[in-house]
């Protein structure tokens, strides 16, 4: 490299020539702007550049706009795509030799030479503009080119439309403004750095920033890859992104890298013969395109799963002050989000989803799955027969996530139904009780009778067969399902205790609400009316399948940035919410609901110890939940949009008078379970549900023949008179 010298005269030379230059074409004006560079350019000079420094301006490759990029749990598989500038920062050793030349050859064959602007660029434009009549040419060098690419950028990352025209635009000021700082520029960094900064910055294509992302786009390579006929195709299109894009217009393209092959030679970057023949090869022979589709629309199956990931970035502060700022950290950061999608996990729901209720199904129902892996918070698959577009076109397109609270981009939440039956054996056990305690059971509850309940109503409940079983355990009741069971557990319990119990397992409402804090209760909330999303049961399943550890869900595990700085994710906070003896009691509760009770659909293959609910919310919602000790999930199939239409008809091509989770929900989550627990190859773990004798152990059983028939045939006359609210199956 050239030693770095004041050059004086060159400087005034330029700014003579440029004077010239402008001066024919800006008439007075220019003249008098002018005059004072012509007559004492170096006192202009040092006065200008008082004020229009390098340091004022940030050269930090980091800080250009770049795309971030989101991945499976593998840590390559790429979700989605982000960016404001479709960019990927690359060091200068990274970018191959003959990519530098030939950018050096078409922009500013003088680069290592001139020290920031080009008396003899200057000169030899002005004759050619001005003399010959030829093209327009500007005589800008490579360093001013950087410049005014940073002058555009940085306006526009400021939202300063009129900065960034003013950087752009053809006027005397703007010119010699980059000329004073280039000349500046090239005092504090070297020829490389500048070079390196260029191709990282320059525009080559429609939304296609920098050589990195040039080189992928159109050749689907890296740029130290690059050849001498792929690289001159590059280095042409910074002349006129919009034209000299060989996807748009490949005639005009080729015609320019040939222009660009024969600078090179010109030049002495390269021999001609090699020139001669890489201008021989047909710009399509050369193109291997690969579009970056942009955002979670573009993520496929995941889509859902990249929504709910981007609300956790933007949710937490660690990612900026604002929102605005984490969206902007998003689109313009250079983010690297590692995420929990097991792409596995996902693939299975979503075919299980579509092999029960598709996307084009004529009932227009929703069928939404969300996954987790117990112990950990780690959410492994969201997914729903919706197709994931934030324009909403049609009914099978939405950019609603069903799946996750509102917070996070979805909804209110479903009620359950009887999925929530086994929050109501937590609870009993936690209390003391044993799953096998006789109680006297009736369909006819004064609200007054519960415990953080009130006033002078009376509850009219029956099991879905009518009726009820006097005197029944809470173990039959979660295996039969039954209603009437779970009012006189909260009659002896209290319903704040099973709210408390509910959030210790990491319920909420898809709102948000924390039901441990509201200040009564109805006791319908034992038989599944509060309203969570689907990934929140799963949750509290998970919890039940971690041996009682409760998880915050998470789908981050780890985000950096373009320099390597790591942000720090929001946490799972997993902690000991319930003890582990009630935690296995209730899951061999579950086991034997599928094993001896009405949810024996659900076994899973290979006698795979099996744990699952299911539920119906009044015909509005059919629900399943399950889980090994390795996945748990929860199945729902809704009319999200009009939650109280209720379930009817003929789905899928298969009619029933009454549908319950057994019918639909239940198939659903037993597909995901089979499919992914078979490609993710996960062993079975059949010593899980172990349950605590205490909690087991039989009481009360001596009731009296008479006394419970006199009670059924109570329950028989109490059921004609009213009307039952059944929560079933």
């Amino acid at each position: 490299m050239p030693e770095k010298t004041p050059l004086t005269f060159r400087r005034v030379l330029a700014l003579i020539l440029a004077f010239l230059m402008f001066c024919i074409a800006g008439g007075a004006v220019a003249t008098g702007f002018f005059l004072p560079a012509v007559f004492g350019a170096n006192t202009v000079t040092q006065g200008l550049t008082s004020t229009l420094k390098p340091e004022d301006l940030n050269f930090d490759l980091a800080d250009l706009p770049q795309q971030s990029r989101m991945y499976a749990s593998d840590g390559k598989t790429v979700i989605a795509t982000f960016y404001e500038q479709n960019r990927i920062i690359v060091p200068l050793k990274d970018i191959a030799d003959v990519m530098q030349k030939a950018v050096v050859a078409r922009e500013d064959h003088r680069f290592w030479e001139h020290t920031g602007i080009d008396p003899q660029g200057i000169a030899r434009a002005f004759v050619q503009t001005y003399v010959k009549k030829g093209d327009t040419q500007g005589g800008s060098t490579l360093t001013q080119q950087y410049v005014k690419n940073i002058l555009i950028d940085q306006a526009i990352q400021n939202d300063d439309p009129i900065g960034a025209y003013h950087a752009q635009e053809e006027t005397i000021a703007r010119k010699l403004r980059e000329m004073l700082i280039a000349v500046e520029l090239e005092k504090q960094y070297s020829k490389e750095e500048i070079l390196q900064g260029y191709l990282n910055i320059a525009q080559f294509g429609k939304n296609v920033y920098g050589v990195e992302t040039a080189a992928q786009h159109y050749f689907s390579k890296s740029a130290k890859d690059l050849s001498l006929v792929e690289a001159a195709t590059i280095a042409a299109i910074t002349k006129n992104p919009a034209n000299f894009d060989p996807t748009v217009n490949p005639e005009e393209s080729q015609h320019q890298r040939n222009i660009t092959l024969d600078l090179m030679s010109q030049w002495g970057f390269v021999d001609k013969k090699d020139t001669d023949e890489a201008k021989k090869i047909p710009i399509a022979d050369t193109l291997h395109v690969q579009d970056v589709p942009v955002g979670c629309q573009a993520a496929g199956n995941a889509a859902y799963f990249c929504d709910y990931a981007l609300h956790q970035i933007e949710n937490s502060k660690e990612f900026g002050k604002t929102l605005q700022d984490r969206k902007n950290l998003i689109r313009r950061g250079g983010l690297s989000i590692y995420t929990t999608l097991d792409i596995n996990a996902q693939n299975a729901a979503q075919d299980a989803i579509e092999s029960y209720l598709p996307t084009t199904d004529p009932s227009g129902y929703e069928s939404i799955l969300a996954a987790i892996k117990p112990g950990t918070g780690e959410v492994l698959a969201i997914a729903q027969n919706r197709i994931y577009d934030v324009s909403g076109s049609d009914p099978t397109r939405t950019s609603m996530n069903y799946a996750v609270d509102r917070v996070d981009g979805g909804g209110m939440g479903f009620q359950i139904g009887s999925t929530w039956k086994p929050i109501n054996m937590v609870a009993w056990l936690q209390a003391g009780h044993s799953m096998n305690e006789y109680l006297p059971t009736t369909t006819n509850y004064p609200l007054s009778s519960f415990p953080d309940s009130g006033g002078n109503e009376v509850w009219h409940v029956t099991n879905d067969s009518g009726g009820t079983v006097n005197p029944e355990t809470p173990l039959n009741g979660l295996n039969q399902s039954h209603n009437t069971i779970q009012a006189s557990m909260a009659q002896r319990i209290g319903l704040r205790t099973i709210a408390n119990t509910a959030t210790a397992l990491g319920f909420h409402n898809g709102d948000g609400t924390d039901i441990s804090k509201l200040p009564s209760y109805s006791p319908t909330m034992v038989i599944g009316t509060m309203n969570p999303s689907p990934l929140t049961m799963a949750n509290v399943y998970a919890t039940i399948a971690a041996n009682g550890v409760a998880c915050t869900p998470i789908a981050l595990t780890k985000v950096t940035n373009s320099t390597g700085k790591e942000f720090k994710v929001p946490s799972a906070d997993c902690h000991q919410a319930i003890p582990p003896n009630v935690a296995q009691s209730t899951a061999y509760a579950m086991n034997l609901n599928v094993t001896k009770g009405i949810a024996s659909p659900a076994q899973l293959s290979g006698g795979r110890k099996t744990f699952a609910k299911t539920g119906t919310n009044e015909q509005t919602g059919l629900t399943t939940g399950g889980f090994v000790p390795q996945v748990s999930a929860f199945s729902v199939i809704v009319d999200a949009e009009n939650p109280n239409n209720g379930i009817h008809g003929n789905i899928n091509g298969r009619y029933y008078s009454t549908w319950y989770g057994l019918y639909l929900a239940l198939p659903t989550w037993k597909k995901f379970m089979e499919s992914y627990l078979a490609a993710a190859n996960i062993p079975a773990d059949n010593n899980y549900g172990t349950p605590d004798p205490a909690l087991t152990a039989f009481s009360n059983k001596t009731a009296s023949r008479s006394t419970t028939q006199q009670n059924q045939r109570n329950q028989t006359n109490n059921q004609q008179q009213n009307q039952a609210n059944t929560q079933n199956h």
